[in-house]
């Protein structure tokens, strides 16, 4: 059996006018700013407009990301597509995809199958520029840095402490370590630098938790860049670069409206990485999905102990948003995987490896349910291979924690095949209890804040600090940002953070080697084991197979 890619699936579609989508949210020409006849965006200031529905918020997670795939993206979408079916008004919110991963190891990252946010290609290359813009401000900071120590330094910053570095939207390893100015007096001040991808500049996470251009100038002032000779932090508002940065993202901070393929309207809207910052789509695009629609579906990245941790913790905190239910993806094929079984033979079937990867998945959902307190359903994302035993071991484990499984087949049909996901996700928002909690209160010191998380929603013994985290968490404490959330920085392929070991391990402590306040954003990040914000490319990326051809059709985007 032949299967059609992501790419040629997207490219068949019929696709509606942007225009007629937004028409089912009760938006007009005027109300729009079109990027052609498929791509809009949104004015942020019609939230001031007509009063809000009462929406119910439906937060997508996962298992922990095994080479095996688990279908997030594509599962966030058919459902939606699944709910709009049953007549429900329904919106779904996403991340923007990052030129890194789609050049790099993942391809395309806008769904998949028949459950896909199109135009494909435009979403996943450039888009509408927001990217570009967000590194342009990040990299006006850096100049401005710069040109203010050749100028002569009237902030007597330390140049061994700045800590803000440039940015680029690409995985280039090269650029990690750099060292510039040299070459003479006229080239500047030489200083060792760096770059970031630019998911992971502050500029992104800002934007991110913004709630309109007031509130991102002044989180983009609070941005600490360095510090002074004599330990003082120095601020981006101290150089007066907050507001042309602000500028620069004037355009970028209005949500972008495009569609499934099968009509239902997607707001698609920033793009930071859930390892390495807080992993969610902007609140401005989720407040606006909530004021337009009745039902809204939006993921956060990597498995739970990442993307809905942080959901919950950093966004809906800062926020006032609230799910009403959650949904955790995953896949037999994973579960498989966590259990020991190698890639190659995962679509046999394999019962004892299939308990043995299962705590993995159990684990996430004790963290939705009983940690975060969320009424929560299982999405097994299914195979053609995947055998009705594998799939009654699952249900019986889950229900053991009174949690329900719903097979998920949008791949394969879109929103037809979310049809039983949905309605159990109807039903919980209806009967499931919620008793919403964070996992820790944000006036307990950050040593603990930190300890929380590791204990609670990795299930580690402890955590160990090295003497520069904890140098860094008393100055820290000394000025004044002991009471913001915790961004944990770790790898998304393991609970622990050492990304070999697999499944639930137990036993375990967590190593944070180094802190560092955003202030900005207005969250602590504490990094632990080999985490980087900048990756790189592997040995065979997937660029390598992009292509376009004399007509402007791309391929390769798998």
């Amino acid at each position: 059996m032949s299967f059609k890619s992501d790419i040629e699936i997207a490219q068949e579609a019929k696709l509606k006018d942007i225009r007629e989508i937004a028409k089912k949210l009760d938006l007009n020409e005027d109300d729009l700013e079109l990027y052609g006849k498929y791509k809009a965006k949104v004015d942020y200031n019609l939230l001031k407009n007509g009063k809000s529905k009462d929406s119910k918020l439906i937060l997508v997670t996962a298992i922990n990301p095994t080479p095996a795939g688990e279908g997030k993206t594509t599962t966030t979408i058919g459902v939606a597509d699944a709910l709009s079916r049953l007549g429900k008004n329904t919106l779904v919110a996403l991340r923007e995809p990052s030129l890194g991963p789609v050049f790099g190891v993942k391809g395309g990252a806008a769904g998949g199958g028949y459950a896909q946010v199109v135009p494909m290609e435009d979403i996943n290359l450039h888009f509408t520029g927001d990217f570009h813009a967000i590194g342009a401000a990040n990299n006006l900071l850096a100049a401005m840095i710069d040109n203010h120590i050749y100028q002569g330094n009237a902030l007597d910053i330390d140049t061994r402490r700045i800590t803000w570095k440039r940015a680029v939207d690409m995985n280039d390893r090269q650029l990690r370590f750099i060292t510039n100015g040299l070459n003479g007096k006229a080239n500047g001040v030489p200083r060792e630098d760096g770059f970031d991808i630019t998911v992971a500049s502050e500029v992104m996470a800002a934007f991110c938790l913004a709630n309109d251009i007031i509130d991102l100038k002044e989180r983009l002032s609070k941005i600490i860049i360095g510090y002074t000779r004599s330990g003082e932090p120095v601020t981006a508002g101290q150089l007066n670069a907050h507001g042309a940065m602000a500028a620069l993202l004037k355009d970028a901070l209005k949500p972008n409206l495009v569609q499934t393929l099968e009509g239902t309207p997607a707001f698609v809207h920033g793009g930071p990485f859930a390892n390495i910052a807080h992993g969610c789509n902007s609140v401005i695009a989720t407040k606006m999905a909530m004021h337009f629609a009745d039902y809204v579906v939006t993921e956060a990245g990597f498995g739970a102990d990442l993307g809905a941790e942080k959901f919950i913790d950093i966004k809906c905190r800062m926020s006032n948003l609230k799910p009403d239910a959650v949904i955790i993806v995953a896949t037999i094929k994973a579960l498989k995987y966590n259990g020991g079984v190698a890639k190659q033979d995962l679509n046999e079937e394999n019962l004892d490896a299939l308990e043995k990867g299962i705590p993995n998945l159990l684990k996430h959902v004790e963290n939705i349910t009983k940690v975060f307190k969320l009424p929560a359903v299982v999405a097994i994302n299914r195979f053609p291979f995947d055998t009705e035993k594998e799939l009654n071991l699952i249900k019986d484990k889950c229900k053991e924690l009174g949690v329900n499984v719903a097979l998920s087949e949008v791949w394969a049909k879109g929103g037809e095949g979310g049809q039983e996901l949905a309605n159990e996700v109807l039903r919980l928002i209806e009967e499931g209890e919620n008793n919403f909690s964070y996992a820790y209160d944000l006036d307990i010191p950050i040593k603990e804040k930190i300890r929380a998380i590791a204990q609670k929603v990795y299930g580690a013994d402890d955590v160990e600090f090295t003497s520069g985290a904890s140098k860094e968490i008393a100055n820290l404490e000394k000025l004044g940002f002991d009471k913001l959330p915790i961004c944990m920085a770790k790898t998304q392929y393991s609970l622990t953070d050492d990304q070999t070991k697999l499944g639930r391990p137990t036993g375990f402590k967590i190593t944070v080697r180094q802190v560092k306040v955003s202030a900005g954003a207005g969250f602590i990040v504490a990094l632990t084991g080999e985490i980087m914000t900048m990756p790189g490319l592997p040995k065979v990326p997937s660029a390598e197979k992009i292509d376009v051809d004399e007509n402007g059709v791309i391929s390769g985007l798998f």
